[in-house]
């Protein structure tokens, strides 16, 4: 399973740093792949919980999202997500006329995926395409790469203390902690390296980031196993070898993209 990690992880690094380096609209299109695939997990795995999400709606708004987020920053996002909610109203108050059942919760789940795939997905284009973008994202998602590596490593070497028994019974305290040390010593590390090709990019930045980063984006790995566990899955779905589904990937780069462009805009650009 390891060695399955690491040819997997060692795959999508290549390809992701290949396109964020291309950017442009195959970076966008790129983006728009990885979320395409996990929107239909997500749909999946409340359609084998016995809900039925809209489809249609969750592709076509998170696609729209990516694409008005590269063409017009958010200048229009609230047309699309105004449109979805009227659309997946619309959609499940007929179906319940029909004589389905729980349409106001599969109202909620529709607009949870785009919120979440979409919404948040997008924030990987705004990230990319800031001013030395291409240099910001290479610090914020390989740092969480980092430090998520640093959390198995020391979650499986000195992992005592169960962390969230429920959602991911094999994260310890130990491992967190690791994880946000990585995170930190990682960040600092990328910083350093960049600065060179981006002297807006320092040290202390890619030591901010990795903190917050490390403290933080646990969180989206823990909201993801929510989702699964309570239709008792352990992994979205299967097809990355050693590390289940999409969304399994990018759990973490879903948090740390949002979170990143903030802490960026508001406090790291000079």
């Amino acid at each position: 399973m390891l060695i399955k990690r690491i040819i997997t992880a060692s795959i999508i690094i290549i390809i992701g740093v290949i396109f964020i380096f291309i950017g442009g609209w195959p970076f966008v299109i790129f983006i728009s792949s990885l979320l395409a695939v996990a929107s239909w997990e997500y749909w999946n795995i409340f359609q084998k919980g016995g809900y039925s999400p809209n489809a249609a709606i969750i592709f076509i708004a998170v696609g729209s999202l990516i694409v008005l987020r590269y063409l017009f920053d958010f200048i229009y996002s609230d047309i699309v997500l105004s449109l979805a909610v009227l659309a997946a109203m619309a959609y499940n108050t007929i179906r319940y006329e029909l004589g389905r059942s729980n349409t106001s919760i599969d109202f909620g789940i529709t607009l949870g995926g785009i919120l979440y795939i979409g919404w948040l997905g997008s924030y990987l284009i705004s990230l990319r395409f800031l001013p030395d973008g291409l240099w910001w994202i290479l610090l914020a998602i390989p740092t969480v790469g980092i430090a998520d590596g640093g959390a198995y490593l020391f979650g499986t070497r000195l992992g005592k203390h169960k962390m969230a028994p429920r959602l991911s019974p094999k994260k310890t305290w130990e491992g967190y902690f690791g994880g946000v040390l990585f995170g930190i010593l990682g960040g600092a590390l990328l910083g350093m390296i960049f600065h060179n090709s981006a002297p807006q990019i320092s040290i202390l930045d890619g030591l901010i980031l990795g903190a917050i980063l490390g403290f933080i984006t646990p969180l989206g790995d823990l909201g993801e196993s929510m989702l699964k566990r309570q239709f008792n899955l352990k992994d979205s779905s299967n097809i990355l070898p050693g590390h289940g589904g999409m969304m399994d990937r990018i759990d973490t780069w879903l948090w740390a993209a949002c979170l990143s462009y903030y802490l960026i805009v508001w406090i790291l650009i000079k």
